[in-house]
């Protein structure tokens, strides 16, 4: 299982419902709203990183509202 952080960047006004849209797709464990450089914070796994992938480009990109996102996978050092 392969999880990582995606940090999104938004259209203005539209962090809440990016957020609520996202938490709707599968693999997503968790999506919040936040201040700062990026407006919204995604929790996500996968049982692959091309998955992972597939997930953020297909999916999660697709939302209307954002603008970029930086995926940040998870290690365990």
């Amino acid at each position: 299982m392969v999880q990582a952080y995606i940090l999104i960047q938004t259209e203005v006004g539209k962090a809440s419902t990016v957020a609520e849209a996202i938490s709707k797709i599968p693999g997503v464990i968790q999506a919040e709203d936040v201040t700062g450089p990026y407006d919204v914070i995604v929790r996500a796994q996968a049982d692959t990183v091309d998955e992972l992938g597939r997930m953020v480009v297909a999916k999660i990109q697709q939302v209307d509202g954002i603008t970029r996102t930086l995926t940040c996978p998870v290690v365990h050092l």
